[in-house]
């Protein structure tokens, strides 16, 4: 940082001359960028401002009017203060109309009773401005070569503001457009704090340019985006009150170098989700892992516009039904494009919720419902939104209309602390739905709860219990073995023959078989397994051991 008046007053250069503060004591802090020795009377006009003006005064104006004009023209360029010698033109006190236009003035005015070399002063001050100019360059390179670091590797917004918070000693806080906060780090505050109020708070600062300093509140902002689309604003949470010059260039300095991170990254990765969803995606992995607190959840949920307290919260999972296997980068973009049609579906039915990727196939959503909202409209509302949308894309598209996707819904809970569990039933029904859904007696229904996936939905609750393992070897394992050994498909003949009603008939025209080579294959089944395919009981065991090796094998 430059120095002060007052640090300049310190100088062992400056102290020999005795130095007395006359007028402007209170504006001493002002920085000084360079000290300028000057007798002329309208020295003012060669000044920037920011210098400190050291005379004798041995040229100043004899009458009180030109006195007041000469320290009013260095109060408007900024000069920092002023200072004269005693011995040449003044001895033992400065003229009364002098002091009393600097203490009008607000110019900081120091008397120096003991003569000195001013170059000495100016060799001193300058040494100073120079050190402080040397670091800024050093400080201005160190923000360079971090945030080029930080783009380059692609970083994550929390990191990108973990640098900003950590080069700045202040809480940053990235929001959208609609003042909800996207990611934040506190800086060592208190992130209740920090975010109480967010959005309310944030609304009421509305700087000038794209960058700029509201003293109000102490917040610096500025704008993030690139090539005339702002999504964002960056904002840096200081003390109320107008900043230091010096602490606020180099704040909006590397404030603006920060926003440009994030808007470089985000043109970078276009084909990665949005921050929206990003962020909703980190709560609900948090809720599901426990990485977050029951309070930091909430008070996140809270600055994103979606509250959980006091409401009843149902968690929902979207799975998409399985069509050709697709290169990872396209199955990506398929599962963030249907999150975004999630998030869409959710803001035109006007409902509030979570809404993010859970895995490589489904979209999760922790629905917040409030008291008087009907839980099974809103559920339907969705999902009418939601497949409307769909069936529009793909009429753009020009595309074959697609299975419609399997909605899912968890039992509704009271508390952000039960929101995992409901959550987990969502992911757990959907499991099972998928193959409901989509296999015979299938309902076709608007969504699925746990009623609805019977003994799928069992099953699959248990495809961890070693016993129903152990059932499912016992019943199939001969013949999974078998088709291993042998490279045939009995297994997925039985498969075809119980699901067909154990019509052989019908189920040779589904396996696209003769009647005599399905019936041989059946044979074999019996042969392998050692059973009677016309008893229900042993086709009844065999149906549930294959429904359970799917639960198995998801």
């Amino acid at each position: 940082m430059l120095p002060t008046v007052a640090h300049v007053l310190e100088l062992d250069a400056v102290r020999r001359g005795l130095p007395e503060v006359l007028a402007g004591r209170d504006r001493l802090e002002r920085p000084v960028r360079w000290v300028h020795v000057s007798e002329l009377p309208d020295v003012a006009g060669l000044l920037q401002g920011g210098e400190l003006v050291l005379t004798t005064g041995i040229a100043l104006p004899d009458d009180r009017e030109g006195l007041a004009r000469y320290v009013r023209e260095l109060a408007e360029v900024g000069a920092a203060g002023l200072v004269v010698e005693f011995g040449r033109r003044y001895f033992d006190t400065l003229p009364r109309a002098l002091v009393r236009a600097a203490e009008q003035s607000g110019l900081p005015l120091v008397a120096l009773r003991r003569e000195l070399r001013f170059v000495a002063v100016t060799e001193a001050v300058h040494a100073l401005v120079v050190n402080a100019q040397l670091e800024e360059l050093r400080a201005s390179e160190a923000v360079h070569q971090t945030f080029n670091e930080l783009a380059v590797e692609g970083a994550e917004p929390a990191e990108v503001l973990r640098q900003v918070a950590l080069m700045s000693g202040l809480p940053a806080v990235l929001e959208n457009l609609a003042h909800q906060v996207l990611a934040y780090d506190s800086a060592g505050r208190e992130a209740e704090e920090l975010l109480e109020g967010w959005e309310q708070r944030s609304r009421g600062v509305r700087p000038a340019g794209r960058t700029g300093h509201d003293p109000r509140t102490g917040w610096l902002v500025t704008t993030v985006g690139a090539r005339g689309h702002d999504w964002g604003r960056l904002v840096l949470v200081g003390e109320p009150g107008p900043a230091p010059e010096e602490v606020s260039h180099r704040h909006t300095m590397l404030l603006e170098r920060g926003a440009s991170t994030l808007a470089l990254n985000r043109l970078l990765v276009r084909d990665r989700e949005s921050l929206e969803r990003q962020t909703h995606r980190t709560l609900l992995s948090g809720i599901l892992t426990h990485a977050l607190t029951v309070s930091e959840v909430s008070l996140r949920a809270t600055a994103l516009g979606v509250p959980l307290e006091g409401r009843r919260l149902v968690g929902v999972v979207l799975r998409q039904r399985r069509g050709p296997v697709a290169a990872a980068l396209e199955a990506q973009a398929r599962l963030r494009d249907f999150a975004e049609t999630a998030a869409a579906a959710v803001k035109e039915r006007r409902m509030t919720a979570l809404v993010g990727a859970l895995d490589d196939e489904g979209v999760g959503l922790l629905v917040s419902l409030g008291p008087h909202d009907d839980e099974h409209a809103s559920l339907e509302g969705f999902t009418a939104a939601l497949r409307a949308l769909l069936a529009g894309q793909q009429v753009r598209a020009e595309l074959e209309p697609g299975p419609e996707p399997v909605v899912a819904v968890g039992s509704s809970v009271g508390s952000v602390r039960d929101a995992r569990r409901t959550l987990l039933e969502a992911t757990q029904v959907a499991d099972s739905a998928v193959h409901v859904a989509a296999g015979p007696g299938g309902r076709g229904a608007s969504y699925y709860r746990m009623p609805d996936v019977r003994l799928r939905g069992l099953l699959h609750l248990l495809r961890d219990d070693a016993r129903l393992q152990t059932y499912v070897e016992r019943e199939l394992g001969p013949l999974l073995a078998y088709d291993t050994e042998h490279g045939s498909r009995l297994v997925e003949m039985l498969r075809v023959y119980l699901e067909q009603g154990r019509n052989k008939s019908a189920a040779a025209d589904a396996a696209h078989l003769s009647r005599p080579s399905f019936y041989d294959r059946l044979h074999k089944v019996e042969r392998v397994l050692g059973v009677d395919l016309d008893q229900v009981e042993s086709c009844l065991s065999l149906h549930v051991a294959l429904l359970a090796l799917d639960a198995v094998r998801r």
